[in-house]
């Protein structure tokens, strides 16, 4: 079977839309599935809906990566959007052309560099795989190239300064999955221009002509199906090394200035892109809906005898104690518009109920107590806040909890096993958070729910002294305990 390229796509008689030459006007740090399923679709939905007419430059971030194949399929690649849309199972099969050509600065350090001399290159994204957006005082100017993402960043943005010494500056879009990523970004270059002696001049133009936008990036990307593979290839009569999967949802929210919509047409292209000045509400809005109905529902579930979050969609207890704490508990403490809260925490539910993911309830529980502080913990203290009651439903969460990391021995490596209705399971966590379980795994129920509640290092406060809290969660524990964790959702419930 011939490997995919522009012949052997048009051997086929694949009828989709396919960009073959346009301007390279975009350079891309990062080639793995995520960029591939996520902003390299953006782009070749924009340029057949838009007219766009850009292509990808990908730049290879490690020195081992995809290039070789990239190259040899000329860019091609086919992606699969699979999930729930509107109701309906939807499996979509696209073949990408938004990409150009994909180089490794590691032996092309001079093609690299050069790249820096192309006028049509306006837009840098980048979701690097190595170290990500950080600074390395080791990186040196000399270094060809320099080891962190960063530093080679500022490498090229050097070269592109010398070689325009105005204008031509570049809009940054770094999806990378740290808190205010087009800042830290931007810090890390301006160290490197001052600790390379790049001169004054080079640092203005860097903070005059260039912009670095925070962004938050939403779309599971389930990347390669490895199981799947020989069959797609069958069907699509090539061979593609770099099939890639995801779900149907995507949203793209950027701070940046109203004029980058005129100049990246996302909003002709149909796409779920927010161009904002504050990016941090919808940041707030995916942490506390997305990930906080993950956290406050999945222990629960999982004592109640699911395995699976698409089944927990399946299950009406665990579906509506879920929607009960999304609608009734978080979104009142959150300041988006009503409606768009409420539009979101919908399409959360359909993500949920995906069937071409398997996302384990096992899984999710990783880390859940640094977990429930990030994405739980901010709900609870807003809605007393506001409304001056406990919400139950999170408060129930803490029960779960508490009970689903109630350990009975030590494994090896650091795993606490701990023990539900119907088998053992493992917990895993920070050690001195599984350490402090251990040492409590013959204490009461009552020594425990306090001692959980006023760990300041796990939660950063008292939780004590939140009215009522403690009472009402050793309440919940006694219910789970005599009655297991279904029956506790059951009385949130009714």
């Amino acid at each position: 079977m011939k490997q995919l390229n522009y012949d052997v796509l048009k051997e086929t008689g694949y009828q989709g839309f396919i960009e073959k030459d346009a301007p390279e006007r975009i350079i891309q740090f990062g080639e793995g599935n995520f960029l591939r399923g996520f902003v390299d679709y953006f782009v070749d939905i924009m340029n057949e809906k838009s007219g766009f007419h850009s292509k990808v430059l990908v730049v290879q971030p490690i020195a081992r990566g995809l290039r070789d194949i990239i190259n040899t399929q000329e860019g091609l690649y086919t992606l699969y959007l699979r999930g729930f849309q509107d109701g309906q199972k939807v499996n979509q099969k696209r073949v990408i052309s938004s990409i150009s050509r994909c180089m490794n600065p590691y032996d092309e350090f001079d093609k690299f560099m050069e790249s820096a001399e192309s006028q049509d290159l306006r837009f840098v994204v980048s979701n690097t795989t190595e170290a990500g957006i950080a600074y390395d005082p080791e990186c040196r100017f000399e270094d060809a190239p320099a080891s962190s993402f960063p530093g080679k960043l500022t490498q090229w943005l050097y070269h592109r300064y010398e070689t325009f010494k105005e204008g031509h500056g570049m809009i940054i879009l770094s999806c990378e999955l740290i808190d205010d990523n087009g800042k830290e970004l931007e810090k890390c270059v301006l160290k490197y221009a001052e600790q390379w002696n790049l001169g004054e001049e080079f640092i203005k133009w860097i903070e005059k002509e260039n912009i670095f936008c925070a962004t938050l990036v939403d779309r599971i990307v389930t990347g390669y199906p490895r199981s799947e593979v020989e069959n797609l290839n069958m069907e699509n009569s090539y061979e593609d090394q770099l099939v890639d999967t995801a779900e149907i949802f995507g949203l793209w929210v950027i701070e940046a200035p109203q004029e980058l919509g005129q100049e990246i047409p996302f909003e002709k292209a149909g796409l779920p892109v927010i161009i904002t000045d504050n990016h941090k509400p919808y940041k707030q809005r995916k942490v506390r809906i997305l990930n906080g109905a993950h956290t406050s529902f999945v222990l629960g579930a999982y004592l109640a005898g699911e395995d699976i979050v698409r089944n927990c969609m399946n299950d009406e207890t665990i579906r509506t104690f879920m929607n009960k704490t999304v609608y009734d508990e978080i979104i009142p403490t959150l300041d988006l518009p009503e409606q768009e809260l409420k539009d979101f925490a919908a399409a959360v539910t359909e993500r949920f109920k995906n069937p071409y993911i398997d996302h384990k309830l096992l899984d999710i529980s990783l880390n859940s107590t640094s977990k429930w502080k990030a994405r739980v913990l901010p709900s609870l203290l807003e809605y007393v806040k506001r409304k001056g009651t406990l919400p139950s439903c999170i408060t129930a969460s803490m029960a779960f909890y508490i009970q689903f990391y109630r350990g009975i021995r030590w494994e090896e490596d650091g795993i606490m096993i701990a023990r539900r209705e119907s088998n053992e399971y493992p917990v895993k966590d920070d050690l001195n958070v599984l350490k402090f379980y251990m040492d409590r795994k013959d204490a009461k129920t009552e020594d425990l729910v306090h001692d959980v509640l006023s760990n300041t290092d796990f939660w950063g406060q008292d939780l004590t002294q939140v009215p009522g809290f403690e009472n009402a969660v050793l309440q919940d524990m006694e219910v789970i305990q005599e009655s297991g964790a279904r029956k506790l959702m059951e009385n949130m419930i009714r």
